[in-house]
């Protein structure tokens, strides 16, 4: 299901959806921002990560950012990103299905990967709760 097919869903799957691609804007402007508390505030703790056939889990958010320099490699400047598509939804759930790239300075591409992103509602709360990633 592609962002834009949500026509036919009940609305509060639509908010659900709505309120998960907000949450995935907000990480990726403040990973590019290097804004450590909005990167925290996109992310529930503990927070899940599998990369490969590698599994991480942030219980807190002290060392996210300087573990995501270390994955980005050197001469990372930004991502963007590339698909955001549904692959279901509930009105506290959300999986998503994403591309992004990361680009040196100059603008040229350091990598272009998937992922699925598990976008959840915890106390009223939306966040990212897991992740399953190809990017290292």
């Amino acid at each position: 299901m592609s962002i834009g097919t949500q026509l036919d869903l009940p609305a509060e799957v639509q908010a659900a959806i709505q309120n998960a691609i907000a949450v995935v804007d907000a990480h990726m402007a403040g990973l590019n921002a290097r804004d450590p508390a909005a990167i925290a505030a996109s992310l529930h703790f503990p927070h899940y990560r599998l990369a490969g056939s590698v599994f991480k889990v942030w219980e807190n958010s002290d060392t996210y950012l300087d573990d995501f320099y270390a994955r980005a490699g050197d001469g990372w400047a930004r991502s963007q990103w590339n698909r955001q598509d549904v692959i279901a939804a509930t009105a506290d759930k959300v999986h998503l299905d994403m591309e992004f790239t990361r680009f040196h300075e100059d603008g040229s591409a350091l990598g272009t990967y998937r992922s699925i992103w598990v976008i959840t509602r915890i106390d009223g709360r939306w966040a990212a709760q897991l992740r399953s990633s190809f990017a290292r």
